[in-house]
């Protein structure tokens, strides 16, 4: 798979502070990217920087085997609060950003309303943007973000505004946009990094603290666990007295841990069966991508 984008020893210094800290990866084309981490860890920093808004104080940025500098019109950018001119069209700003972004004159106008259609915005994008809600101002930018077609797309918390099925449509616009570009997002909504990733970049303080694929992430942190659903936490606290094994319990629910594989399900199954208790269901689990970004977290603390 050819790499797209190369990061190397990036840094940001302001004054004394280091917002970005020595941080370097690789992005393969037409794969998508979670960027990580807890308020202040340098996610927006990093994408700015990549987006050309900021200079990093050293380290290098290569783009396709070609510098930042000479590859700008390839990417795409979508800041977490975008800004619009109010009294401008939804056609009229993405003809604008068209321009701006390098396309031939003559076809901006086709290109944004094809782009407009594309994010969901057809239907209006003779209105101003004034009136428009929170989240069809997240799909307007997410279309000027696009509207040149670029190689790399970059976007901080593109879903953080809006509602869960305005959430699930642009999720499934970003799937589709993977299929010919590259995209690194910043997220805080966990479960959207789970659905739509092929790389996970855990930031903190600057830093980047974890990194690899998500099986390769859910392998290092995974916890595999035993949940078991009893039908009431009493029934829950009587197994707990009798568990062989070092078990937890969350009202009516016991987390029994596997360490080297052990227990296995078959020893939990009879245990189960002899103790007559009411239970619900049993299954196997992993830690979820919430529990493992805490663990990641805790271990650099």
């Amino acid at each position: 798979m050819k790499t797209l984008l190369h990061v190397q020893g990036l840094t940001k210094d302001y004054g004394n502070e280091k917002a970005v800290d020595q941080i370097t990866f690789t992005l393969n084309k037409n794969t998508a990217t979670a960027l990580i981490g807890p308020n202040g860890a340098g996610k927006t920093t990093t994408l700015s920087i990549l987006a050309g808004l900021l200079r990093q104080t050293s380290g290098t940025v290569v783009i396709d085997g070609d510098l930042k500098g000479d590859s700008r019109k390839e990417i795409g950018f979508l800041p977490q609060y975008p800004q619009f001119f109010s009294w401008l069209t939804a056609l009229e700003f993405i003809e604008m950003v068209a321009k701006l972004s390098g396309l031939d004159g003559k076809f901006t106008k086709s290109q944004a309303v094809r782009t407009l259609d594309f994010v969901g915005l057809g239907d209006v994008k003779n209105k101003k943007t004034g009136t428009f809600s929170g989240g069809m101002k997240q799909r307007l930018g997410l279309a000027q973000a696009i509207v040149h077609k670029p190689g790399l797309l970059l976007l901080d918390e593109p879903v953080s505004a809006l509602d869960p099925v305005g959430r699930r449509e642009v999720l499934n616009l970003l799937k589709e946009l993977q299929e010919h570009t590259t995209i690194l997002y910043s997220t805080h909504i966990l479960n959207d990094a789970e659905e739509m990733t092929d790389q996970l970049l855990f930031l903190r303080k600057g830093q980047l603290v974890e990194q690899g694929s998500l099986k390769e992430v859910r392998d290092k942190y995974a916890n595999p666990l035993f949940k078991i659903l009893f039908s009431d936490s009493e029934e829950a606290a009587k197994f707990i007295e009798i568990a062989p094994w070092p078990a937890r319990q969350e009202n009516e629910i016991v987390y029994i841990h596997l360490l080297e594989n052990k227990p296995l399900m078959n020893e939990v199954l009879q245990v189960l069966a002899n103790s007559n208790l009411r239970l619900t269901r049993v299954e196997r689990a992993s830690a979820s991508l919430e529990e493992i970004f805490l663990q990641v977290v805790n271990k650099h603390e």
